[in-house]
């Protein structure tokens, strides 16, 4: 060690020059790093959604989901399967570990689902994972005052998403509520019926003239030639004149076919009509959603887009483009947040340490640590491809007041030792004896901080999967710190006090009035040993019984002033209703203060539910100095139910990647969705009563009534009938397959056949209905079978084989564990029917996960920090001494939460692992001092009150420095997110009342251990 300190003396240009590098290379990186708002999350989940038009939830989870299931559960690394089903749509997701490959894993489905038979008119299966990264990172508007839907699609689809593709970037681009031109040909029945000929004839005709078929390459004496069909049917003029040959009632005359216009068979008329309905701000729009790619950075695609769009308002006149969600704005927001807490945390640190040594050299070289130590932690994040979030950069923060300790402690030495009139060494071999006598402290006390972070690589799932970048960027910056402690410090002292210490003469080490002060407080403990640490251990009791009125709670949620909101149709509501219903919510939304943009969509893609054909998806944005935010999310949902729809309006959380929140759900178990909805129906009744919680929900909500058409087979055979022709009678046509295509205006418009989509006015209108026997006799419906009224579900879950529905409530109070415990004995108290259970699951389930592994990261760090410090000091009772100073941070860090109104969450137990680092190195740099002048020939008494005279203040200087850097965070002032008040508010109560604690529980503990070691050889 002593050569490496010699080494930085006597190189002092040479590690000016590494300096130098480091820096540019930190800063290089820090500017190259992508910016995210959450660390890059691989969610072991892949989703197969199936498209089963015209089916109803029963048959496609009969003859769709259940197949699927039965085919995936068993795949490698699977640990559930949960499915919906809905009317027209299958949506199966199968969950993995955390770790498994998740591209082998999304091959190894679509291999199992390859060879499946699919009902007649499924389409294939579309099997991909869910990622964080295929929400779009930015959503426009797009609305003109001087073009007509059909001319704005074209401008948008020809000149504004070719331009967005091409970014650098962009996975792709989506578009909803475009105009779409279509082709419809409406055979006239008369017509046909007059000629002889069927809709069937016409189709093979028009398919057999409207084509291009190459033949291929022929030889033509010594050359080659390609022969191409070509049926020219071109325009709409084309297929209009194209000649149907029939056979006249009359027979052939001459032996020729005659022909009549298709003109004269079938209405053909070009439409366009928009796939889905978009609006924004009351007028008709286009929606645009831009997804990145996996491996860009949102923050640089979304400002590209935003150029983008810049400049195609300017080339385009009239033309409107307004941003609806926006995902890079609140990630630059919180990273210059953090950024700007971290410089403000860093200069009180600055502040605090310059009154403690009231010199400005030495504070200098104290605080050269922090930026070196962050710009090496830079470096190799970067390295390790880690983004810059909100994980890193909280670390950075927390890290400020760490990286500066090792430092301070070596300055401190330094200064002191050169202020020392009975000092021998002098100059350089000062400078390094008093750099190296420091090196066990402060390398012990790093390496036990580092061990802490080592368990949190070891939390596995979501928790683990966040906070792994925070453990890096922290143990990073912590080592980076110990380098700079034992190389650019003690150059820097040498460098700044080559002449000594100006104007400080020499004095003899007598401590200050504060260290005589806490000398005598000390000599009074020692004296009533029972009394201190009795009064002690009742505080630590005593802040014990504070949980249950803290709180408990999961993570804390980023607040945006924007809501999502999806109106569900209820059963059996059409897409004109929903569109109408849509209008009406508009108008409404429009009226209220404080809302900048309302954009809603209607039917088309939803990236939420895959069966939302007729659902209403409204985007709104308010303005950031919106008040009461949580309120008005509530007022907005109880204006829009109350205006009449039969459906239902729900907000739609999707804060953080579905993180934070406090959601709470039940499942609730049983054989079928008959014996489950009493027991869901009495749940949700008891869920309404609790003053806790709100916007109870449940997936059970709604049902179909339907009619059940039961055949009297008897009836049917006397006919020449069976139940199979019945159901083709009745069967609606799914879907009108394209005929032909032709060209207009420059575009492709395909022609379809215009079917007339089947309704009843009453069950009476069903019962007529007549079938064709196969003697072509006519018979009605209700002669062959019985109609049976009943219900269907909207919806069917299953969840590993068992059929569950699923009961979601919001907390409202801030202590979810209490809720959730109240709950379970609600549950527990409940009388079930056989078959049926109750699971809590949700931010319950996240709770206890999180909470278990997190509780064995914390005794893994302890079990870690004893097994550094007995290689440290050779022994086993002065590291159990120096362990003696960790639960007393639990007095200050719960005093914190409660009076701050924070709960106990994730991030305060994160706060608390940091602790069990900060806390130990005060205790080690004392206890250290302690046994170096026990072996200079002091008692264990005089060694002990020598030490706490010498080494109160580099002590008290980390504790404040560390308080002092994470003062911005705890007093919040701007949004943190994740790294919340909680984390910084655990750190600085635990750090005050550890502090002062150690200060006297550790050296009663030490002389009590060691009179006894005494004894004990004395015996010997």
């Amino acid at each position: 060690m002593k050569s490496i300190i010699k080494f930085s003396i006597n190189n002092k240009f040479a590690l000016w020059i590494m300096t130098l590098i480091v820096l540019v290379a930190g800063l290089y990186s820090g500017t190259r790093m992508k910016m995210e708002t959450l660390p890059d999350i691989t969610i072991p989940i892949v989703s197969v959604s199936t498209v089963y038009t015209g089916a109803s939830p029963e048959q496609v989870a009969d003859e769709l989901t259940k197949p699927i299931e039965q085919r995936t559960r068993n795949l490698t690394g699977v640990k559930s399967v949960s499915s919906t089903s809905y009317e027209n749509a299958s949506s199966v997701i199968i969950e993995y570990d955390f770790g498994v490959d998740m591209e082998k894993a999304q091959d190894e489905v679509k291999a199992a689902l390859s060879d499946m038979t699919l009902p007649e008119g499924v389409k294939t299966p579309d099997v991909s994972r869910i990622s964080l990264n295929a929400f779009p990172v930015i959503s426009l508007s797009v609305s003109s005052s001087n073009d007509s839907l059909s001319e704005l699609t074209q401008k948008v689809e020809q000149d504004l998403v070719p331009q967005l593709q091409g970014l650098d970037g962009v996975s792709g681009v989506q578009v909803s509520g475009q105009n779409v031109v279509e082709g419809e040909l409406a055979f006239k029945a008369d017509k046909l019926a007059q000629y002889g000929l069927t809709e069937d004839t016409v189709k093979q005709i028009i398919q057999g003239s409207a084509m291009k078929a190459p033949l291929g390459i022929f030889e033509f004496n010594d050359s080659e030639k390609s022969i191409l069909v070509d049926g020219n049917i071109m325009s709409e003029d084309d297929l209009k004149n194209l000649k149907i040959p029939y056979t006249p009632a009359g027979g052939l005359q001459g032996g020729a076919l005659s022909t009549v216009s298709l003109s004269e068979l079938a209405d053909i008329s070009i439409v366009g009509k928009a796939e889905s309905v978009s609006r924004t701000n009351g007028k008709e729009s286009i929606g645009i959603s831009v997804v990145k790619a996996a491996d860009a950075n949102t923050v640089d695609v979304v400002n590209k887009v935003k150029d983008e769009v810049k400049q195609l308002q300017k080339d385009h006149a009239g033309l409107e483009i307004v941003t609806t969600l926006d995902q890079g704005q609140p990630i630059e927001d919180s990273v210059h947040t953090m950024i700007s807490k971290a410089l403000f945390g860093g200069l009180i640190a600055v502040l605090i340490i310059l009154i403690f040594l009231r010199n400005i050299r030495s504070t200098i070289i104290a605080v050269v640590s922090i930026p070196l130590s962050i710009l090496i932690a830079l470096l190799l994040l970067n390295q390790m491809d880690i983004t810059l979030n909100v994980m890193t950069l909280g670390a950075m923060t927390v890290a400020i007041g760490r990286v500066i300790d090792d430092s301070i402690v070596v300055v401190e030495n330094i200064y002191r030792r050169m202020g020392l009139a009975g000092e021998q060494l002098k100059g350089k071999a000062l400078i390094v004896d008093a750099t190296r006598e420091m090196f066990i402290p402060i390398m012990s006390s790093t390496i036990v901080t580092i061990a802490v972070f080592l368990p949190m690589g070891l939390v596995s799932g979501m928790i683990g999967e966040i906070f792994k970048p925070f453990a890096y960027t922290m143990v990073f910056a912590l080592l980076a710190s110990l380098l700079v402690a034992i190389t650019v410090v003690p150059m820097m002292a040498h460098l700044l006090f080559r002449n000594g210490i100006k104007g400080g003469k020499p004095h003899v080490e007598k401590p200050g009035r504060v260290a005589e002060w806490y000398k005598g407080v000390l000599r009074w403990a020692l004296n009533h040993k029972a009394v201190t640490f009795g009064l002690a251990v009742l505080l630590l009791i005593g802040s014990l019984f504070l949980v249950p009125v803290i709180g408990v709670s999961f993570l804390p949620s980023d607040e945006q002033k924007s809501m999502i909101v999806t109106y569900n149709p209820a059963p059996g509501e059409t897409l004109e209703q929903v569109q109408d219903m849509a209008l009406k919510a508009e108008d409404e939304l429009l009226k209220r203060k404080g809302i900048d943009i309302v954009q809603y969509s209607v039917g088309g893609g939803n990236p939420m539910n895959p069966a939302a054909t007729k659902q209403a998806l409204f985007n709104l944005n308010y303005d950031k100095d919106t008040k009461n935010f949580e309120q008005e999310k509530d007022d907005v949902i109880t204006l829009l139910q109350s205006l009449g729809g039969k459906g239902e309006f729900k907000q739609q959380d999707f804060g953080g990647g579905g993180l934070g929140g406090s959601k709470i759900t039940m499942e609730v178990y049983g054989p079928d969705m008959e014996a489950i909805q009493p027991v869901v129906t009495d749940l949700t009744a008891k869920l309404n009563a609790n003053k806790d919680l709100k916007s109870v929900d449940t997936s059970l909500s709604k049902a179909y009534d339907q009619y059940r058409i039961v055949a009297n087979q008897q009836k049917l055979s006397e006919y020449g009938l069976t139940a199979g022709q019945v159901a083709m009678a009745l069967s609606p046509v799914q879907s009108s397959p394209v005929l032909t295509s032709i060209e207009k205006d420059g575009q492709k418009v395909d022609i379809r056949v215009k079917v007339e989509p089947k309704s009843y006015n009453s069950k009476a209108d069903l019962e007529n209905v007549t079938l064709t026997s196969p003697l072509g006799k006519q018979v009605a419906l209700k002669d062959v079978v019985t109609i049976e009224e009943g219900t269907t579900p909207d919806t069917i879950t299953r969840l590993n084989d068992r059929t569950y529905a699923e009961v979601s409530a919001e907390v409202v109070s801030a202590k979810v564990g209490d809720v959730s415990s109240d709950l379970q004995k609600q549950i527990d108290g409940m009388k079930l029917p056989d078959g049926v259970s109750i699971e809590l699951g949700g931010v319950t389930q996240d709770i206890n996960d999180s909470f278990t592994q997190l509780g064995l990261a914390m005794l893994a760090a302890i079990a870690i920090v004893y097994l550094v410090l007995v290689i440290t000091f050779g022994g086993a009772l002065t590291p159990l001494v120096i362990l003696f100073s960790l639960p007393f941070t639990v007095i200050g860090a719960l005093l914190g939460l409660l009076i701050a109104g924070e709960t106990l969450s994730v991030t305060a137990m994160i706060g608390a692992l940091m602790l069990i680092g900060i806390v130990v190195t005060n205790a080690i740099v004392l206890i250290d001092r302690v046994i170096h002048k026990q072996r200079e020939g002091l008692s264990v008494r005089e060694a002990l009150l020598e030490a706490a005279g010498t080494r109160l203040r580099p002590i008290l200087m980390t504790a404040i420095a560390t308080v002092g850097a994470m003062l911005p965070l705890a007093l919040g002032f701007e949004s943190g997110g994740l790294i919340s008040k909680g984390m910084a508010i655990t750190v600085i109560g635990g750090l005050i009342s550890s502090t002062l604690l150690t200060l006297l529980i550790v050296p009663i503990v030490y002389e009590v251990l060691n009179r006894k070691k005494k004894a004990r050889t004395a015996e010997q």
